[in-house]
């Protein structure tokens, strides 16, 4: 999608702009793509900013063949960021979303409101700009996610080779990669272990 100057944009197409930029929204507020003042600029097609990168996706990747394997028949996992309605005016992206598979037997053309029991995020696409730091944003939206009624949290930082453990009414756990990660009771996920296995280095 070619994409006019910032100057030249009318304020419809501005709108529509930003509503496609549009990542995740808390209580009515937007939260963009990380880059998206660039499209607007006419700098990036928003394709560039709205795909994931080459570290994001082969670690996904990862995790969903492992989970494929590994998660019981009676299971479901969804990618691709999702949208999860959690609240009036609010919605989220979710990376890694695991269901139950009887809650999704009729999948409907929208958003879901459907609460997924586990959720797996790995960095962020967000702009981060209304935030004071990462941590910000990552606890924020790990809250709204717990008290929207999903079991637990499980969020992969690739800068710092950590993954937060966040569950309700639970002291929240942070780890380095080379520990082992319970998704689900018996299910355990070493991220570390995993990579060098596939004979990933990062």
């Amino acid at each position: 999608m070619k994409v006019k100057e910032k100057s030249a944009l009318s304020s419809e197409e501005r709108r529509r702009l930003l509503n496609l930029l549009t990542y995740e929204k808390v209580n009515g507020k937007p939260i963009y793509y990380r880059d998206y003042k660039k499209v607007l600029k006419g700098e990036l097609p928003p394709e560039a900013v709205m795909g994931s990168s080459e570290l994001q996706a082969v670690i996904i990747a990862i995790i969903l063949k492992y989970l494929f394997k590994t998660l019981p028949d009676d299971y479901i996992i969804l990618t691709n960021e999702l949208g999860f309605i959690y609240a009036p005016k609010s919605f989220r992206s979710l990376d890694i979303a695991v269901y139950k598979k009887k809650d999704l037997l009729k999948p409907q053309d929208k958003y879901t409101k459907k609460t997924p029991i586990v959720v797996i995020e790995i960095d962020t696409k967000a702009d981060l700009s209304r935030y004071k730091n990462f941590e910000e944003y990552m606890y924020e939206k790990t809250k709204d996610l717990l008290d929207s009624g999903i079991e637990k949290v499980i969020w992969y930082i690739t800068k710092v080779k950590k993954v937060l453990i966040a569950q309700r009414q639970k002291d929240w756990i942070t780890k380095d990669w080379v520990s082992d990660v319970e998704v689900l009771e018996g299910v355990k996920l070493n991220l570390e272990k995993l990579l060098k296995e596939e004979g990933i280095e990062i």
